[in-house]
C-alpha cells in the first residue's frame, strides 16, 4: 500500500478569506511555472509542503466554487474530501453561510479544522467565536470539545504553516493509502467546454488512470483521451489524489459523477415534486427517509418567521433540523437534503424553476408555506405519524405478503410468503396495501400443505384463513405486531 496525500476542502461565509487562504497557500507553496492559470480552471491543485515526519508532505485541495459543488459531489455518493476546512472571519464570527457550511460538513461525516482569519485585525475576537460555535454544536478545544482551531492571517500569511502540520497531523490518523493496481474510482468535481472540447475537472480516490483507459461516468461509457495535471503536464497514468482534466467525454457530465471501470445502474425512483397539498405520508416511508426523526431544512422569509418556525418544532422530539437558514429555496439545499435524507421546507420564500427540476432529479420533496400555523401542524402531524410508524416496526413479530388467493367450500385461504419475523396462529394481524393500513383482522386458521401450524417463519410459505374477513388482495402485506 501506497501513502495517498489527503484530499481537503475549505467551506466559509463570503468574504471570509477562503480565496485568499487559497491564495496564499498556493503562493508560498507552488514554484512560479504556474501555467497559466491552469489550477484555477481545474478547481484542485496539489502542494508540496517542506514539513517533514509525516508519510506524505503532499496536500490537495479542492477549490470548489461554493457549497453547491460540495454538497453535489456529497450528494452522489462522491466520499471526495478527506478533510475540511471551516474559515470564520474572527470579527465578523459565525456568519449564515458559515452555519450552513457546518451543516455540510457534518452531512459529509469528515474530520475538519476551524481556521480562525484576519486575526492580525485590532477588533478580532476568537474567543467569542469558539462560544458562538457552541450553539451550532461545534465544540473546539478549549471549550469542551476536540475540534482543532488554527489562528490564521491569510492576508500576511501567518499562521499557514501551522494549519498544514495540522492537516497532515489528523489525515496521517486516517491512514490514507491506495494500491496502483486496484480497480479506478474517480469524482468529476467541474466540468466545462473549451476548444478542445469537453472537459472534466477529476480527482482520484483508488487504483490508477492510464491513456486510453475505457471507464464508465455512471452509465456513460467513455476512452480517456488525454489527462493533464494542474500545473499542465500531460499524464500517461494519474495516481490517487492528483488533480488532473479528463478528456474524452462526447456529453457534459454532471458534478458529483462517479468514475470507474464499471457501469452503474442508476436508481429507478419516481421524482416528488412541489405541492401545497398535504405531505403524503406514503412519500416518506421508503427505507432511506425511514429515520428515528423527521429531518427538516428550513428556508424563511426573514429571522422572525425562522425562529417561530423554529422554536415551534424544537418542543417535538421527532423532529430534527439539519439546516435553518433565510433566503430562498437553493441548489446547495437540495443537495444538502439528498445527503441527510431531509425535507426542504420553504416558508414565504421563492423556489427557482431550476431548484425545483434539481429537486425532481435528486428526488428531493420540497415542501412551501405561507400561513405558519399550516406549517406547524402538518410537520408535528407528519412527525408524529413517523414516530409511530418506526416504533411499530421495533415492535414487529412477524410480515407476510399474499401472494395468490383461493376460495374453496365459500371460505377465502390465503396464500403468503413470510418476510420477516416469524406468524403465530391466533395472531391479531393489521393488513396493508402500499403502506396504508386498511382494516385488523385474526389468523384462525394456519397451514403449510395441507397441515395445521402453530407458527411459521421467514422464508415459508402458508395458507392462512383470517376472521373477520376484509378486502385482501393480491401483492397486500400482513403484520403481526406485539
Amino acid at each position: 500500500m501506497k501513502p495517498r496525500p489527503p484530499i481537503i476542502a475549505i467551506l466559509g461565509h463570503v468574504d471570509h478569506g477562503k480565496t485568499t487562504l487559497l491564495d496564499q497557500i498556493r503562493k508560498s507553496t507552488i514554484a512560479k511555472r504556474e501555467h497559466g492559470g491552469i489550477t484555477q480552471k481545474i478547481g484542485a491543485y496539489e502542494i508540496t509542503t517542506d514539513i517533514k515526519g509525516y508519510k506524505t508532505n503532499k496536500i490537495t485541495f479542492i477549490d470548489t466554487p461554493g457549497h453547491e459543488a460540495f454538497s453535489a459531489l456529497r450528494a452522489r455518493g462522491a466520499n471526495v474530501a478527506d478533510l475540511a476546512i471551516l474559515i470564520i472571519d474572527a470579527k465578523d464570527s459565525v456568519m449564515p453561510q458559515t452555519a450552513e457550511s457546518i451543516s455540510h460538513i457534518k452531512a459529509a461525516n469528515i474530520p475538519f479544522i476551524v481556521a480562525l482569519n484576519k486575526v492580525d485585525l485590532p477588533d478580532a475576537n476568537t474567543d467569542k467565536v469558539k462560544n458562538d460555535l457552541l450553539k451550532y454544536e461545534v465544540a473546539v478545544e478549549g471549550k469542551g470539545g476536540h475540534v482543532p482551531t488554527i489562528e490564521i492571517s491569510a492576508k500576511t500569511g501567518a499562521g499557514i504553516n501551522e494549519l498544514l502540520e495540522t492537516i497532515l497531523i489528523i489525515t496521517s490518523d486516517l491512514n490514507l493509502t491506495f494500491e496502483e493496481k486496484d480497480s479506478p474510482r474517480a469524482y468529476i468535481i467541474e466540468s466545462k467546454k473549451d476548444k478542445r472540447g469537453i472537459i472534466a475537472s477529476v480527482i482520484l480516490k483508488m487504483g490508477s488512470l492510464h491513456i486510453g483507459d475505457e471507464i464508465f461516468a455512471d452509465d456513460k461509457k467513455i476512452k480517456v483521451k488525454m489527462m493533464i495535471s494542474d500545473t499542465g503536464e500531460h499524464l500517461t497514468v494519474a495516481l490517487p489524489s492528483t488533480p488532473f482534466e479528463l478528456l474524452g467525454f462526447n456529453e457534459m457530465p454532471q458534478v458529483g459523477t462517479t468514475i470507474t471501470n464499471q457501469q452503474i445502474t442508476k436508481e429507478m425512483i419516481e421524482p416528488t415534486s412541489i405541492t401545497d397539498n398535504k405531505i403524503d405520508l406514503d412519500s416518506l416511508l421508503h427505507p432511506k427517509m425511514l429515520e428515528k426523526k423527521l429531518s427538516l431544512i428550513i428556508k424563511a422569509d426573514s429571522q422572525g418567521s425562522l425562529e417561530a418556525i423554529v422554536n415551534s418544532l424544537d418542543k417535538n422530539k421527532n423532529v430534527e433540523i439539519i439546516l435553518k437558514a433565510i433566503g430562498d429555496v437553493n441548489k446547495s439545499d437540495i443537495f444538502l437534503a439528498k445527503t441527510t435524507n431531509s425535507i426542504v421546507i420553504g416558508f414565504s420564500v421563492n423556489i427557482f424553476p431550476e431548484v425545483v427540476e434539481l429537486s425532481k432529479q435528486e428526488k428531493v420533496i420540497i415542501k412551501t408555506y405561507n400561513i405558519i400555523y399550516e406549517l406547524l401542524e402538518e410537520l408535528n402531524e407528519v412527525a408524529d405519524l413517523l414516530k409511530e410508524k418506526e416504533e411499530k416496526e421495533k415492535h414487529l413479530k412477524g410480515e407476510a405478503k399474499i401472494l395468490a388467493q383461493f376460495v374453496i367450500e365459500k371460505e377465502a385461504i390465503f396464500g403468503v410468503k413470510i418476510i420477516k419475523g416469524k406468524i403465530n396462529l391466533a395472531d391479531q394481524l393489521e393488513v396493508y396495501r402500499q403502506n396504508k393500513m386498511i382494516g385488523k383482522t385474526k389468523l384462525v386458521s394456519l397451514k403449510i400443505r395441507a397441515k395445521p401450524m402453530e407458527e411459521v417463519k421467514k422464508d415459508q410459505e402458508a395458507g392462512m384463513i383470517f376472521s373477520p374477513p376484509l378486502d385482501i388482495r393480491t401483492g397486500d402485506v400482513v403484520k403481526s405486531i406485539l
